[in-house]
């Protein structure tokens, strides 16, 4: 049986890791575009992409306040075919984002312990993904208290070196607006992912909507205290950074460098500061999402579409074979790299999202007497046109990654023949449960 013991502080700090963790991997994406582009483009997609799935997602979960949250919304709207391909898109994304995480802390790390090798590198991974998994088998609850900890230390550490690097601002922020010798073209496939990829994850916590507190209110709530959190926690950063030192040297994992070089004589405490910031920004990002991502299988188990096992629950609740299984696939996906594969990702959680939205408008048209404490002021007509906005981003994400020469179009390639794989496995895993086990009630 669930128990509802997330409120709304823990759940923003939940959203918090789910979406962002932080300002790390910043670094990358202004090395990559240049200060300007890289400002401008963190500072558009919360309007263009936040803004309308934070009210969107906040009416959804408002709506139907249950476990599964965004698979049981598609579920309602248009069965199960398109729920399991909304699960398949979500698993395949969490592929990705999962194995990024141990490779953060790794990276991090290296700034205490260089030159580690790949094996003593995976057994930290494995150590931070099972410390997860304990923290996850105790229940929502010390997840959301884990990232109220961890998150308040980063912002902290963040804001200290914003404060200590306003006086050292030599130049303007934003200048150069692009990295000398690139179009503004070349390369923007990557960069938009890389600043999408920081804005992904609003809807994620809604799979835990059968143990939040009052979740038809807690969670649109949540979510329209995270946004700005998450802005924020980009942004008051990274402007006096870079006003500080020379963008040139930035590079992925470069934030202790950066706070040594722009806070002066304190930043020899700063830059060992921020390396474990990062080190439990990832760890507490892996937590947070090891609890929405196992929430999936769970309801879609529970829903017959996937091997009954996966419902089991301890007596708190919690689906403990859905993430003792999760972290083991974790481990084995932490071997490999998937740097290349951004683009990938945000295909991958756009789709899903794609699908999402559809459920909403489909609610607004098929059932006008549905009514939630959350909605958004507008008529079906408004909702499907704030809808059309972050798809529209996506379709440009998606023109731009295959006109990008380096490795967009082959990710999303890949990543469109992975989705592809969703139809055939539904039909197959379908017939196989049938035979094996009796047809589960909607």
């Amino acid at each position: 049986m669930l128990r509802r013991t997330l409120t709304t502080l823990p759940l923003v700090f939940v959203i918090f890791f789910n979406v962002s963790g932080g300002a790390f991997t910043l670094e990358g994406l202004v090395a990559s575009t240049g200060p300007g582009l890289a400002l401008l483009i963190l500072l558009l997609i919360p309007l263009v992409w936040s803004l309308p799935e934070v009210l969107l997602i906040g009416e959804l979960a408002s709506l139907f306040p249950e476990e599964g949250g965004y698979y049981r919304w598609v579920r309602r709207a248009f069965g199960d075919f398109w729920a399991f391909q909304n699960g398949w898109y979500t698993w395949l994304y969490s592929l990705v984002d999962m194995a990024i995480y141990p490779a953060l802390l790794n990276q991090y790390l290296a700034w205490f312990v260089p030159d580690l090798s790949q094996g003593t590198r995976w057994l930290i991974a494995l150590a931070m993904i099972w410390g997860a998994a304990a923290i996850n088998l105790r229940g929502a609850l010390p997840v959301g208290r884990v990232s109220i900890v961890v998150g308040t230390f980063i912002l902290g550490t963040f804001l200290l070196v914003a404060l200590f690097a306003l006086p050292n601002i030599a130049h303007t922020p934003w200048q150069p607006f692009l990295k000398s010798g690139q179009g503004f073209s070349a390369g923007l496939a990557v960069g938009l992912s890389t600043a999408l990829w920081n804005y992904f994850g609003w809807d994620n916590a809604s799979t835990v909507s059968g143990e939040v507190v009052d979740a038809g209110r807690t969670y649109p709530r949540a979510l329209l205290l995270t946004l700005p959190l998450v802005v924020l926690a980009y942004l008051v950063p990274l402007v006096p950074a870079l006003g500080a030192t020379d963008w040139t040297t930035w590079n992925e994992g470069s934030w202790p460098a950066i706070a040594a070089s722009a806070t002066g004589a304190v930043g020899v405490v700063l830059a060992p500061m921020l390396a474990i910031a990062g080190m439990c920004s990832a760890l507490a990002l892996f937590n947070a999402l090891l609890l929405v991502y196992t929430r999936i299988p769970l309801a879609m188990s529970l829903d017959g579409l996937l091997p009954p096992a996966l419902a089991r629950s301890d007596a708190r609740g919690t689906p403990y074979v859905s993430i003792l299984l999760s972290a083991a696939i974790y481990s084995l996906v932490a071997l490999f790299s998937f740097g290349h594969l951004v683009v990938a990702d945000a295909i991958f959680y756009a789709s899903a999202l794609t699908l999402e939205f559809a459920s909403l408008v489909w609610f607004r048209v098929r059932r006008p007497e549905l009514r939630s404490p959350f909605r958004v002021p507008l008529g079906t007509a408004g909702v499907t046109a704030l809808a059309f906005v972050p798809f529209a981003v996506f379709v440009t994400v998606i023109v731009i990654a295959f006109h990008d020469g380096e490795y967009g179009a082959a990710a999303a390639a890949v990543a469109v023949g992975l989705m592809v794989l969703g139809v055939p496995w539904f039909y197959l895993l379908r017939a196989w449960l049938r035979r094996r086990v009796p047809s589960k009630a909607a």
